[in-house]
């Protein structure tokens, strides 16, 4: 991928664990961003927008883009398939903006191994299980065998927590926040090879 100037800042986490709250709170103070917004086969939910929260497709459409590889990562999970668009990655990049991923850890590990240079991984994570559940529980937007289902995911992602080079604890949704907004500000120090050659060739003027 040519002419990178931005970076990538990749927050991860169970469903419930607060990663949207987090971002709405902090998106105003981190400068120029770009938020991924991933395209998925699930239904869209009350009070969801098109095109805001996600790009809602049937799985032949979806299947069709993964065929011309359009997708910058993709997976299945909870029997939907959620990806992440090429095209709109490419242009925020292009333009020097954070660009900020909600995904999952298989959706990082293959972002990492496309542009690992210049991302910042994020696992975002209520203090227990037991919370976790609670939280679910509360938003009342799942079933009991759905919220299962996310509960035994959650299991799984908090055993890769160390492919990810920060651990958020949202126990207290300001002070995440904070600690987010901080993050994602260093994030944004993070060079591409490509920018490192090019200052080196500009520092060796003689």
């Amino acid at each position: 991928m040519s002419a990178i100037n931005g970076a990538v800042l990749v927050l991860s986490g169970p469903s419930g664990a607060g990663k949207s709250s987090l971002i709405h709170k902090i998106v105003d103070d981190i400068g120029k961003c770009y938020f991924s917004i991933s395209t998925t086969t699930r239904p869209i939910r009350e009070g969801e927008t098109e095109g805001v929260d996600y790009y809602f497709v049937d799985e032949a459409e979806f299947k069709k883009e993964i065929e011309e590889d359009n997708f910058l990562e993709y997976a299945v999970v909870h029997g939907n398939y959620y990806g992440t668009s090429l095209k709109p990655v490419k242009k925020a990049l292009t333009e020097g903006k954070l660009i900020i991923f909600d995904i999952d850890v298989q959706g990082n590990s293959a972002i990492n191994s496309r542009l690992g240079e210049i991302t910042t991984s994020v696992f975002i994570t209520p203090p227990t299980l037991s919370e976790l559940k609670i939280r679910l529980e509360n938003r009342q937007t799942d079933n009991q065998d759905v919220i299962e289902r996310r509960i035994k995911m959650a299991r799984r992602e908090i055993q890769r927590i160390s492919e990810y080079e920060y651990v958020l604890i949202n126990d207290d949704l300001q002070r995440a926040a904070q600690k987010l907004s901080l993050i994602a500000k260093i994030a944004r120090f993070k060079k591409s090879n490509e920018e490192i050659n090019e200052f080196v060739q500009k520092w060796e003027d003689l």
